[in-house]
């Protein structure tokens, strides 16, 4: 293992969407994770077919019946070896599998404890099911988002799932892992995807309150009411996006589109707003998404093509960067942020469920013996 989390031991109790997306930032950045799957998951797979499911990436997996006291004791031994466990069920399930975090807290004080839900661990909305788009809802995200005069529009589930929700658990985690280096104690830390959304709003509150924003979706700086912040068709039929929201940059738009120089409206009248737009989509019209790129990408326009995730495996830029890598016959994102001393890496394909239940048990101290009683009596599979 590499990484700067390098000696950490995770325990993943497996779940969807966010959690994963966590466990995979903490073992792309070093950190020795182990993924304990449902032993009702576990099927028999080929092992040299690597799972497609990609967040699963860089870890093993184990299978173990959750519901079995032998289960539940085997968990406890692994939090004896853990400096974090994370878990995704809804407040109040790990408590009743016996796997709670004062359970575990007691076993081994210098835990951290990760939990994931939607709406938190307590409030009146806390055992409710929910998904992406009901948290950012709550979090005051989606009624900002869409064009005027249209209903709002979810963007993929980037901003609870995995933006509000995963990443924010793994920032948790590692904070809490920085405290522990000079309290010595762990901690429970409740990462709540409404919460979330609601951080990632932040610079948005500030210009609600400064009276900058208002509440008609697509008609402020960032929600595509800016001629200048936006995306355009061209003659092809794909598209192009454009940031140019300094002034600077604004004025090289206009020249870059054979617009300075004329009679214009200000930048920031938004009355002209519209005019602007119809204006700009004519000009992008006239040409095609390559010519525009080779008359504004890499200017001081802040433009770029809009791509689709294979046209962005292909684009100089990130194949120079290696943002994509291919690991187990899947391309897909490589590991994020990165480190000058001790880089992150990829250190295998997906699993399937179960499919390193001996290795990985063994791995975390458990003998070919507990392994054979264990099996014997269905706690694992």
């Amino acid at each position: 293992m590499s990484g700067p989390l390098s000696g950490i031991k995770v325990i993943e109790i497996a779940g969807i969407g966010p959690g994963p997306f966590c466990a995979m930032m903490l073992a792309d950045m070093g950190a020795d994770v182990l993924r304990v799957d449902r032993a009702g998951s576990v099927r028999d797979e080929p092992a040299e077919r690597p799972s497609a499911d990609l967040l699963n990436r860089g870890r093993r997996s184990v299978g173990v019946d959750l519901k079995h006291p032998e289960g539940v004791a085997t968990i406890l031994r692994l939090v004896d070896e853990a400096d974090v466990l994370m878990e995704g069920f809804r407040p109040g399930v790990m408590e009743r599998l016996g796997l709670g975090p004062d359970t575990c807290l007691e076993r081994n004080p210098r835990l951290v404890y990760g939990r994931m839900t939607g709406f938190g661990q307590e409030g009146p909305l806390a055992q409710a099911a929910g998904h992406d788009i009901n948290y950012i809802s709550m979090a005051g995200a989606l009624a900002h988002i869409g064009r005027a005069g249209e209903k709002p529009l979810p963007p993929l589930n980037l901003v609870g799932d995995f933006g509000g929700g995963g990443m924010l658990l793994a920032f948790g985690l590692v904070s809490a892992l920085v405290e522990r280096a000079s309290s010595g104690k762990g901690q429970v830390v409740d990462a709540a995807m409404v919460d979330g959304a609601a951080v990632l709003m932040t610079m948005i509150h500030s210009f609600l309150g400064i009276g900058a924003w208002n509440n008609e979706r697509g008609t402020n700086l960032l929600d595509t009411g800016a001629h200048f912040y936006d995306t355009y068709e061209t003659k092809d039929g794909r598209y192009v996006s454009v940031g140019s929201i300094e002034p600077q940059f604004y004025a090289e738009l206009l020249r870059l589109t054979g617009l300075e120089g004329q009679e214009l409206p200000g930048q920031m009248d938004r009355a002209a707003w519209p005019e602007w737009r119809e204006r700009l989509t004519g000009i992008f019209k006239s040409k095609t998404r390559d010519e525009w790129c080779e008359i504004m990408e890499g200017t001081d326009v802040c433009f770029a093509p809009v791509l689709t995730i294979e046209e962005a495996y292909e684009h100089p830029h990130n194949k120079l960067r290696e943002t994509f890598v291919e690991v187990g016959g899947f391309r897909q994102p490589a590991p994020a942020p990165r480190f000058s001393r001790t880089p992150g890496d990829i250190s295998g394909p997906s699993p399937h469920p179960g499919q390193h239940t001996d290795e990985g048990l063994g791995a975390w101290g458990l003998g070919p013996e507990d392994l054979s009683k264990l099996r014997e009596a269905g706690a694992i599979k």
